[in-house]
């Protein structure tokens, strides 16, 4: 339908990836899993679900460039680059305003850039129902949430309530909470349930519905946000006013900000394969294994050892030894090696290496 919009969120940084994934090149704008990099996978998967020009990618200044690189097919003013990081309430927040400015009444999607899903024609239905059901419910908020297959501890849930209503036979559940990453007795009773789903971050509402959610529910989001939308609308350009207001915009996730305060919240159960990938350990999960489970993408051997991941970018040869569960990462400057225990961890060596006087050319 001519008045539905397609935003991509790619403004992570995929600190988890390192050293593989810098700031000016993070886990998105690579090919983690697959031969093409993720958000020209989240592009695809779209389909011909809306126009190429109704599609609108929310990244950060230092991106902007390599989004414009990776994904020429966009007009270019549809990449809007964030100067500085406000976590995803902002970055949906300006959406809104972005699409508002392009049709007022239009309803709009919010989708993560680095997720991997194979069963793109079953992701395409979902989330067309999810259109339809954003624009019968016009006040409501609706997310998609995945049917989980384990009791996974990274990911937060959705408990759904009743149906609320059904579009084109597709069942609309009431939220009845959002739970954060729970631990592995919780999960298993949530799987055991059958009431909850994973939270995939993905979101569809009519524009008014997000901007009033935000006003209500966190005006320190909306009130800098409004600010723009006002100046947009005298003529204003758009980068000049993003570089004003955007560090007044208080720094919170939409979940927090908004989702777990909102009165009429309504998600979708999908029924296709869903990962996001978060850490080198969940890339395992995509690649072939060795009879002693271990990945080796690249020039790569290991003897005597179970359980490894070896990345290498196939410019020299990767030996382990008699090791079991580590984790070895080798690029043109840099090299990781650790335990996969220690996966969640490398988000904080990179936060050592921004402080240390040289560190910022391995960030």
């Amino acid at each position: 339908m001519s008045n539905r919009y397609i935003v991509i969120m790619a403004g992570g940084r995929g600190e988890r990836f390192w050293p593989l994934s810098r700031l000016r090149r993070p886990k998105h704008l690579l090919p983690i899993v697959g031969d093409q990099p993720m958000i020209s996978q989240t592009l695809a998967r779209i389909g011909e679900l809306v126009p190429l020009d109704h599609t609108l990618v929310v990244t950060n200044c230092e991106q902007r460039q390599a989004v414009l690189e990776i994904l020429p097919q966009l007009p270019p003013e549809n990449i809007v680059g964030e100067p500085m990081a406000r976590d995803t309430a902002a970055a949906v927040g300006l959406s809104a305003v972005l699409v508002g400015r392009l049709d007022p009444q239009a309803a709009f999607a919010i989708l993560p850039s680095d997720h991997v899903i194979q069963d793109e024609a079953g992701f395409r239905r979902c989330l067309a129902a999810g259109f339809e059901a954003a624009e019968k419910e016009p006040d409501a908020l609706v997310t998609i949430g995945i049917r989980p297959d384990y009791p996974a501890t990274g990911y937060g849930y959705i408990q759904r309530g009743s149906v609320a209503r059904e579009v084109g036979g597709w069942p609309v559940y009431q939220v009845t909470r959002f739970v954060e990453k729970p631990d592995r007795d919780t999960a298993s009773g949530y799987l055991r349930s059958g009431r909850f789903l994973w939270n995939a971050g993905m979101f569809i509402s009519r524009v008014a519905a997000v901007k009033k959610a935000l006003s209500t529910h966190a005006p320190k989001v909306w009130r800098p946000l409004q600010s723009i939308q006002d100046a947009l609308q005298q003529g204003e350009d758009l980068e000049p006013l993003l570089s004003r207001h955007y560090p007044a915009i208080e720094k919170i996730s939409i979940d927090y900000a908004v989702m777990e305060k909102a009165a009429s919240v309504l998600v979708l159960e999908s029924g296709f394969d869903w990962d996001d990938v978060g850490e080198w350990p969940a890339v395992a999960r995509h690649f072939p294994h060795d009879e002693a489970d271990n990945v080796i993408q690249g020039k790569g051997l290991v003897r005597s050892g179970r359980a490894n991941i070896v990345v290498g970018d196939g410019s020299h040869l990767t030996v382990l030894l008699g090791v079991d569960d580590l984790i070895v990462v080798q690029t043109r400057d840099a090299t990781l090696v650790c335990h996969r225990s220690q996966a969640q961890q490398i988000k904080d060596v990179v936060k050592e290496l921004a402080a240390l006087p040289e560190g910022e050319a391995f960030i």
